[in-house]
């Protein structure tokens, strides 16, 4: 395995939440990674390296250490996407990585890639896709208390993140029957440009 990418996992193997038996942030590494093999043909070290760093030691700010409520979680998402981008550079550096590289990482995964870039619009469809795909069935048994206009929101917000490739990908998931009929519902009822 690459020795930058090895240095990631290493922090990933510290998450002290568990899916199956394997570190959650491990797991979620492979799934990103995944995504973003079938995405780009040849992926940059830095694409690559981004993608095993996305979730990057996310359990060390709470969910809870900010208000329950939407400004507290976008308050709260915006540290951990911060965090996360500078642990993966501190992380590339200290195994290596050329600062270039590190830096780069460190952007892609802390969202401070500016607007079009490719890699950072890759980056975000694979986590888009990793939530359709792996973490929404769990997401609607924790939230069955939710109206079908919250669903329809939350996916529309999901899809309008995404390019047209991540959703011909996002079209051929293989979702539960009542999941799927809200994915499309939802994004039939996207204005059309």
């Amino acid at each position: 395995m690459d020795p930058l990418a090895a240095a990631l996992d290493a922090l990933h193997a510290t998450d002290p939440q568990r899916d199956g038996g394997r570190p959650a942030e491990a797991l979620y590494a492979d799934y990103i990674t995944g995504w973003v093999n079938r995405l780009v043909t040849s992926p940059s070290a830095a694409l690559r390296l981004a993608a095993r760093a996305q979730h990057l030691e996310r359990w060390t700010i709470p969910r809870s250490s900010y208000p329950l409520d939407k400004v507290g979680y976008h308050r709260w998402r915006k540290a951990v996407q911060v965090r996360q981008g500078e642990r993966a550079q501190e992380t590339l550096l200290t195994a290596g990585a050329a600062a270039e590289l590190a830096t780069r990482v460190g952007r892609l995964v802390g969202k401070a890639a500016p607007t079009g870039d490719p890699e950072a619009q890759a980056l975000e469809d694979a986590a888009c896709l990793v939530f359709l795909d792996q973490e929404l069935p769990g997401f609607a048994a924790a939230h069955p208390d939710y109206t079908i206009e919250r669903w329809y929101g939350i996916v529309q917000k999901t899809w309008r993140k995404m390019s047209p490739d991540a959703h011909t990908l996002a079209l051929s998931l293989p979702l539960r029957a009542d999941l799927k009929a809200i994915v499309m519902a939802a994004i039939s009822a996207l204005p059309t440009a």
